[in-house]
């Protein structure tokens, strides 16, 4: 079953060490093919809502976001660059190579010498904004390299994500969506489906949102859903609220 994981000055120190190897993949991305791109902290682990199944390692989901350079190449060269970059990354903290899956570039296993020694990685998704929210790149294996297809997908419940957001907190119902968050994590977990957790934790914000707008339209006659907009959040529908660029 899965929990939140109380240990805070372990997540500090993770999301520290892996937003330093999100940095570094930036970098490498510029100095080697000169592609612009950020990153950003996505879904539970950038508000706070990491959660681990019993003793099994813990896993942080990062959008990576080309910016500049690689505007109309096609998928496969933008992986592919993406995927080398991380590589070269890891090897210098002496980890072994990224896994390519469908839908992210996933690190090893990493673990710290000293203090808690939970096993964590990085998932990272490849995106890119689109009209209803985010695109994610995917990677369609065939089993035969040549045949592979690459393609943009729509990230479900993203949709002005950040705007949601703001909407459930500013009527004090951000504990229903922690508690809808490890709900949804144990079912799939249950049913043995894999749902990765950026996309548990757009699921849970669009489930109390659509509860709360569903209880003002009862209410008001002819209610239409308010949108929140705060001034310290992107305007844009991007949920990232910790990120990082490398656009020197």
């Amino acid at each position: 079953m899965f929990h939140e994981v109380e240990d805070k000055a372990f997540l500090s120190r993770m999301r520290c060490h892996c937003g330093e190897i999100m940095q570094q993949l930036c970098h490498v991305l510029k100095e080697k093919y000169d592609v612009g791109a950020q990153f950003r902290l996505v879904g539970s682990g950038a508000r706070n809502l990491i959660l681990q199944n019993a003793n099994k390692p813990i896993d942080l989901d990062y959008n990576l976001w080309i910016m500049r350079g690689m505007e109309k190449a096609d998928g496969r060269v933008i992986k592919e660059a993406a995927r080398k970059a991380l590589n070269l990354v890891l090897r210098e903290y002496g980890y072994g190579e990224c896994q390519d899956s469908t839908s992210a570039l996933t690190t090893p296993k990493i673990h710290f010498g000293r203090g808690n020694q939970t096993e964590f990685s990085i998932d990272i998704c490849i995106v890119r904004e689109c009209r209803d929210g985010y695109e994610r790149l995917i990677h369609e294996k065939t089993g035969w390299t040549y045949w592979d297809r690459y393609y943009w997908n729509d990230v479900p419940h993203s949709e002005r994500l950040s705007e949601k957001v703001s909407l459930v907190k500013s009527q004090g119902k951000w504990g229903q969506v922690r508690e809808e968050y490890i709900k949804l994590k144990n079912r799939y977990l249950s049913d043995n489906d894999h749902h990765p957790s950026f996309i548990c934790y757009s699921e849970a914000v669009n489930n109390v949102y659509n509860q709360l707008t569903s209880v003002e339209r009862r209410l008001v006659p002819g209610f239409q859903p308010m949108v929140f907009v705060s001034g310290s959040l992107s305007q844009n529908g991007q949920d990232g609220i910790v990120h990082g660029n490398c656009l020197w």
